[in-house]
C-alpha cells in the first residue's frame, strides 16, 4: 500500500466573474459565483426587501434535450420537498423568461466546502466530526422525505455566513418514481465519491450509496486528500473493492471504524446513517474550548470565542438530527429551566427585565448577565450565556435558589410564565427555525 501521507491530492476548480441586470424587477444580479455545464450562478439582491440570495440563470436552449430538461425538474422537485432543513440549501422561488430561468435559492456566504479544504487542508477531527453530524442530520432528512442526493462531495456541500453546512446541488437526486423496486438503475456521480454498486448497473439502494459518499467526505475532511484516487477508473474500483487505502496517524480510532464502516464495498453490511448516529465517536461533542479559536480559524474569523467559561460549544455541535431537547428543557422536577434564544445581549436582557417586572419580581442585578429576581420567598437566578461570539445564539438559564432541589407547582407555574413572557425571543433547541450549529 502507499503510504504517502498525502497520495490522492484534491483538486481546485475554477470560475470566472461577472454580473447581470435586474430580474422582472425582482432582483438585481451581482458577482457571478459559479459555473455548471448549462447554467451560471449569480449573488443577487431582492429588490423588495434587500435580501442577498443566490440565482441560478439557465438558458432555455441549452436545457432543450431531455436529458438536460430531466435534471431540473428533479433539482427543483427535490428542493422543494426539503426547504425544511437547516442543513438543506433553500429554493425561495422558480421565475422564467422567454429565454432563461431562475431559480431564486438561499446564498450560501461561507461558499463551496471544497475551497476551504484545498485553502486549509484537513480539518481538526472536533470540528470535522461537526460539519459530519450536521450532513448526516441533513441526509438523514432527505432520505426521510424520498430523496436521495447521487452526487455527494465537498464543492456540494456549501457555508452559511455562521459556518453552517449546506447540502446543495440535487441535479443527480432520486425521488421514489424514479426507481423501480426501491432500486436505482442510474449510474451517476462523482468517481472517487460513488458507491462500487452504483457503477456495476444492477439496481442499487440510494440510501446506501449516499452512506459510501459520506465516508469518503469524512476521510477527506480528517486527512484533507482523498482515500482512492487513479485516473484510470477500473484501477480505481479495483482499489474501492479491496477498501485498499490508509489512514493518516493523526486520525483517531473512532473515527477510523466510521470511515471503515461506511466504505465497506459490500451495500448489505456498510454502515448505515443510523448506525453511524448510534456511535459514541459520532455523538462526542466538542469540550476543549480552544476549538472554538480553531473553527474560527476555518471561517476566517479571528476572535471567534466563548466569552463563558461552560460547555457551550457542546452544545452547539451536536447536529439538530440528535434530540438535544433535553439540554435546553430540564425535566419539570428539577429547579432549573435552560432554553435557547436568538437575539442580542442586550435585547435579552432588557426583555427578562420587562417580563419579570411585569410578573411582579424585583430585578436585582447581579455581577455580569446574572440577575436576581425577587418576589416574597421566591428567588430566582437568570443567567444570559453567550454560546459563541456573534453567531446570535444565547442560553438563558433560570434557577430557584430560594428552596430545596425540587420544584412545587406554583414554582414551575412561575418559571414557565416568565419562559413564556419572553415570547418570539425564546426558542427550543429542536425547533428547525433556530438550528443553529455555529
Amino acid at each position: 500500500m502507499d503510504r504517502n501521507p498525502n497520495p490522492n491530492p484534491l483538486r481546485r476548480s475554477t470560475s470566472g466573474g461577472g454580473s447581470g441586470g435586474i430580474i422582472l424587477e425582482k432582483y438585481q444580479l451581482g458577482q457571478i459565483l459559479g459555473r455548471g455545464s448549462f447554467a451560471k450562478v449569480y449573488r443577487a439582491k431582492s429588490l423588495l426587501d434587500n435580501a442577498n440570495v443566490a440565482i441560478k440563470v439557465i438558458e432555455k436552449p441549452a436545457i432543450a434535450d431531455q436529458t438536460a430538461e430531466s435534471l431540473l425538474v428533479r433539482e427543483v422537485s427535490a428542493m422543494k420537498r426539503l426547504n425544511a432543513h437547516p442543513n438543506i440549501l433553500k429554493i425561495f422561488e422558480v421565475m422564467a423568461t422567454r429565454s432563461k430561468i431562475y431559480l431564486v435559492m438561499e446564498l450560501a456566504e461561507g461558499g463551496e466546502m471544497f475551497s476551504q479544504i484545498t485553502k486549509r487542508g484537513k480539518m481538526s477531527e472536533a470540528i470535522g466530526r461537526r460539519y459530519f453530524q450536521e450532513l448526516i442530520s441533513a441526509l438523514r432528512f432527505c432520505h426521510g422525505n424520498g430523496v436521495t442526493h447521487r452526487d455527494l462531495k465537498p464543492q456540494n456541500l456549501l457555508l452559511d455566513e455562521f459556518g453552517r453546512l449546506k447540502v446543495s446541488d440535487f441535479g443527480l437526486s432520486a425521488l421514489p418514481e424514479h426507481g423501480r423496486d426501491g432500486l436505482l438503475f442510474t449510474a451517476c456521480g462523482t468517481p472517487c465519491y460513488t458507491a462500487p454498486e452504483v457503477v456495476r448497473r444492477n439496481g442499487y439502494d440510494g440510501a446506501k450509496a449516499d452512506a459510501f459518499s459520506c465516508g469518503v467526505i469524512l476521510f477527506v475532511f480528517l486527512a484533507g486528500y482523498l482515500p482512492y484516487n487513479d485516473a484510470n477508473l477500473g484501477e480505481l474500483y479495483k482499489k474501492v473493492y479491496r477498501r485498499d487505502f490508509v489512514f493518516p496517524d493523526w486520525i483517531s480510532k473512532g473515527a477510523r471504524n466510521v470511515i471503515y464502516k461506511l466504505l465497506d464495498p459490500n451495500p448489505n453490511t456498510r454502515m448505515t446513517m443510523e448506525g453511524v448516529v448510534g456511535t459514541n465517536w459520532f455523538k462526542k461533542s466538542l469540550r476543549v474550548e480552544s476549538e472554538v479559536d480553531n473553527l474560527g480559524v476555518l471561517l476566517g474569523k479571528e476572535n471567534c470565542k466563548s466569552d463563558v467559561s461552560v460547555n457551550a460549544f457542546d452544545i452547539i455541535s451536536m447536529s439538530s438530527g440528535l434530540d438535544l431537547s433535553g439540554l435546553f428543557e430540564a425535566d419539570l422536577g428539577k429547579k432549573e429551566r435552560r432554553f435557547a434564544s436568538r437575539g442580542s445581549m442586550k435585547d435579552v436582557e432588557e426583555r427578562v427585565e420587562r417580563v419579570s417586572g411585569e410578573l411582579g419580581y424585583k430585578v436585582e442585578k447581579g455581577k455580569g448577565r446574572e440577575m436576581g429576581l425577587v418576589k416574597g420567598k421566591m428567588v430566582l437566578l437568570v443567567r444570559i450565556l453567550e454560546l459563541v461570539a456573534k453567531m446570535g445564539l444565547l442560553m438563558v438559564e433560570m434557577k430557584v435558589v430560594s428552596g430545596g432541589d425540587e420544584l412545587d407547582k406554583g414554582d414551575v407555574d412561575q418559571l414557565e410564565a416568565l419562559k413564556l413572557g419572553l415570547g418570539d425571543i425564546a426558542v427550543s433547541w429542536h425547533n428547525n427555525d433556530v438550528a443553529v450549529n455555529a
